[in-house]
């Protein structure tokens, strides 16, 4: 941990395999003391520890074949891991956790719900309460908790390049981001509202119709901080960078540091 305090981020990937050059890239410039991902999509015998242990971090991860997939990368090493929600059946591996210090660290990939309606967007409805419900017994066993991860919920207007075309559809919709906030009715905190922010800016553009050179985003990736945890962070932007580069994840990474 530098003297400035410490960084923590998050970045959905969309495959580490193809984009592992990317991220040990990234590591190196931004230097984060943890970086969660998802949709990592590589079962755990394929995750590139190695790789990732030369670049100066430690791995905690479960994965699956070609979907899904989430890892905590970190400087120091964890303990207290969890690799799922207790007492929730899911096959689908979208969830890790593990304590740092006194740091509780929570890495997930909420489902993506697919259209509003399908089993799909009613499994992402089920699966959210039963996050809920875990993290507020979490956040009483540890003051010091962030929540990371790609939420596939843009919370409310703001979050969305064109509010009136995606009213009502699935990322957008009142039901998820009615989960949403029942997040934050249990004490967590969206880093990013903490601090005055420019207007359209976005974490996920679709990979067609030039979204990203048309900016036309939405803020579905978001790093939510306990209040204690929240009244130390300095800073919460999006790195647009990445989504620069040549076969980019369709994701960018949210970056908050903190003045521990």
């Amino acid at each position: 941990m530098n003297n400035a305090g410490m960084k923590l981020a998050t970045w959905n990937v969309n495959s580490l395999k193809v984009r592992l050059p990317q991220v040990l890239d990234w590591l190196q410039t931004q230097q984060p003391d943890m970086l969660c991902l998802q949709e990592t999509k590589l079962i755990d015998e394929n995750f590139p520890q190695q790789e990732i242990a030369e670049a100066g971090y430690q791995s905690v991860y479960i994965g699956q074949k070609t979907y899904n997939g989430v890892a905590i990368l970190s400087k120091q090493s964890g303990h207290e891991i969890t690799t799922a929600i207790p007492g929730f059946e899911d096959e689908q591996k979208r969830v890790i956790a593990a304590t740092f210090g006194a740091l509780r660290i929570i890495c997930i990939y909420v489902p993506n719900g697919d259209t509003v309606g399908s089993e799909k967007y009613a499994y992402k409805l089920r699966w959210l309460p039963a996050l809920t419900d875990w993290l507020r017994n979490e956040l009483k066993t540890y003051p010091k908790l962030a929540l990371l991860g790609d939420f596939n919920i843009a919370p409310d207007d703001r979050d969305v390049y064109d509010p009136k075309l995606w009213e009502g559809k699935v990322l957008c919709s009142q039901p998820e981001r009615n989960a949403f906030d029942g997040l934050l009715k249990i004490g967590l905190i969206d880093s990013f509202r903490l601090f005055e922010q420019p207007d359209k800016i976005y974490s996920w553009w679709d990979y067609r119709m030039l979204a990203f050179r048309r900016n036309r985003g939405l803020r579905i990736d978001h790093i939510l901080m306990s209040k204690e945890l929240a009244a130390s962070c300095i800073t919460c932007q999006i790195d647009k960078a990445t989504r620069k580069l040549e076969r980019p994840s369709d994701h960018a990474p949210v970056v908050a540091e903190l003045s521990l």
